[in-house]
């Protein structure tokens, strides 16, 4: 297998910058040619996540390195072009450092900068994804000289802007994120932060995309294994910590060579109006290309992304003109802030004009003139302000949350501390424990077989014949109804399976269930009870923390 041991990347740039630490990145090669390209995978993906953009490029997904592989005239030496893809520090078969320092963007940069050392590669196109387009950053900003091209897929300036946008879907994904231990449920999650609902819905066959993809990621998931603890932290602290200064971005702009922003308008992890801020930043150099897709937009729009890529592979060899190149008409528009922008100037306008009025009633001209370049200076100011307090802000919320996440990824949630007021077993029973009856465990008992028989028969003419009812007493009107504000982001799985419906009544949580089948409402009270007791004991322990 192939691996490149990477030097010990420090801030000082002495002769011990290079020193052997024993870390050690498992990359592939494929295809053959003088046409380099370097892909860089974004958080907790490994180098097959490139496979539909290798095949495009090379025409094979069989790297170099495998035995078996054979010279193939419809492959890599016909197209000319030799792609490398790697698993990042901290996932896949590559090293799994254990401190957080030890991951940055500018840190796997140079990773990726000893993997071109070590292949001979002088210059290449440099591809990235997600966090791997941050790193692409890192590294056209390093060394711009040897960069013939970069496309920045599903890309953020990092810090604030690796945040979400929040809203009630992002609320359920993280609460399922925050509860998955297996593949299965890491493919489920892992589903709704790729694509687009649009996409997973459409069917292939008999069966909708959704279906096929989750076994698929099953499989990968569970023969790579889930990503370390450690690998996890460390990259996310990689996307924190994830800035670009004015000083790089002007580097990556007046090196000549063309770039390529590609995004999904549909990406709740990556939002797109910080792409194209970036884009904008990186005018005239930078091309802007949306596209109908969620975060792995190169997997959901592969025909798009894959033309795009070769047009800017095309563009790089026949130097084509940057202002040819860009379709941006404005440079710095202000991407996610121009709304603000806007406000702040059109009400400069709006006093401007008004003083315009009344200095040259008075004949003072020279005042005038001299207010307008102090209001100039104080609107730059301002907006630049503006910009800082919201990333404090944000800042701000994203360490709390980070902080909380903490706590309650260290809870062993087994038991809810309320009590259980009442159940209403239809096909099997949901009883309290009868060790503990002031703080009960939910339990989940076989129903017998030839109860269930017969229930099955007298509610055979109903489709929704399955269910069961729980009531807890939280003793608190107000700390019911938290807990149900939480309950009500995380979504059935299964809609058109199971029904849930809640309730709120004098500091009790009611909650009926209703299934077409048994094994489906069992499923569903698991992973209710499992999602309402970690609502409650981050609840509980979060008042005793203001208590304190």
């Amino acid at each position: 297998m192939p691996f490149c041991e990477v030097g010990r990347h420090q801030k000082t740039d002495g002769a011990a910058a290079n020193t052997a630490t024993g870390i050690q990145i498992f990359y592939r090669t494929y295809g053959k040619g003088p046409i380099k390209v370097l892909m860089i995978i974004g958080l907790a993906g490994t180098h097959d996540s490139w496979g539909p953009q290798i095949n495009a490029l090379t025409g094979t997904v069989r790297p170099n390195d495998e035995e078996s592989s054979v010279e193939d005239p419809s492959g890599g030496e016909a197209t000319g072009v030799e792609v490398c893809a790697f698993d990042n520090r901290g996932m896949g078969r590559s090293s799994v450092p254990t401190k957080k320092s030890e991951y940055t963007t500018s840190i796997m940069a140079k990773d990726a900068i000893a993997i071109m050392d070590h292949l001979g590669w002088r210059k290449a196109h440099v591809f990235g994804h997600s966090m791997g387009a941050m790193i692409s950053c890192k590294l056209a900003a390093m060394v711009p000289e040897r960069i013939s091209s970069l496309a920045l897929l599903n890309v953020t300036g990092g810090g604030y802007e690796c945040l979400p946008k929040f809203d009630r879907q992002t609320l359920s994904i993280v609460l399922r994120f925050l509860r998955a231990k297996t593949p299965e449920q890491r493919a489920a999650v892992d589903l709704d932060t790729h694509y687009s609902q649009e996409y997973l819905a459409e069917y292939i066959g008999l069966k909708t995309r959704r279906a096929i993809l989750y076994q698929e990621y099953v499989k990968g998931i569970s023969s790579t294994g889930m990503q370390s603890k450690y690998g996890f932290d460390g990259q996310i602290n990689a996307c924190w910590t994830h800035k670009m200064s004015r000083k790089e971005i002007e580097s990556i702009r007046m090196a000549g060579f063309p770039i390529s922003v590609i995004h999904g308008r549909h990406d709740i992890i990556a939002q797109l109006c910080h792409a194209k801020r970036l884009a904008e930043r990186l005018y005239p150099s930078a091309r802007m290309v949306e596209l109908n897709g969620g975060h792995l937009v190169s997997h959901e729009r592969t025909e798009e992304v894959n033309k795009a890529l070769l047009e800017l592979i095309n563009a790089s060899q026949s130097r084509t003109n940057l202002y040819e190149w860009t379709n941006l008409s404005v440079k710095n528009s202000g991407g996610c802030y121009s709304d603000a922008k806007k406000i702040i100037f059109l009400s400069f306008v709006v006093i401007d004009i008004s003083l315009v009025l009344l200095f040259s009633s008075a004949g003072k001209a020279s005042q005038l003139t001299a207010w307008r370049a102090a209001s100039s200076s104080f609107i730059l100011e301002s907006v630049e302000k503006l910009q800082i307090f919201i990333l404090y802000f944000f800042g701000l919320f994203a360490l709390a949350f980070q902080h909380l996440r903490r706590g309650v990824m260290r809870l062993k949630p087994v038991k809810v501390e309320a009590a259980l007021t009442n159940t209403f077993p239809c096909c099997f029973c949901i009883l309290p424990s009868p060790v503990q009856s002031s703080n009960p465990v939910f339990e989940l008992h076989s129903p017998n077989m030839e109860t269930l028989a017969a229930d099955v028969t007298t509610v055979a003419r109903n489709k929704w014949g399955f269910r069961c009812n729980l009531e807890v007493d939280y003793a608190s009107e107000e700390v019911a109804r938290m807990v149900y504000a939480a309950l009500a982001v995380d979504k059935e799985l299964q809609p058109d399976k199971v029904k849930r419906h809640m309730s709120v009544s004098k500091g009790k949580l009611s909650v009926d269930l209703e299934a077409v089948e048994a094994r489906f409402l069992r499923a569903s009270y698991s992973a209710f009870v499992d999602v309402l007791t970690l609502a409650t004991k981050t609840i509980e322990e979060f008042g005793q923390g203001l208590i304190q």
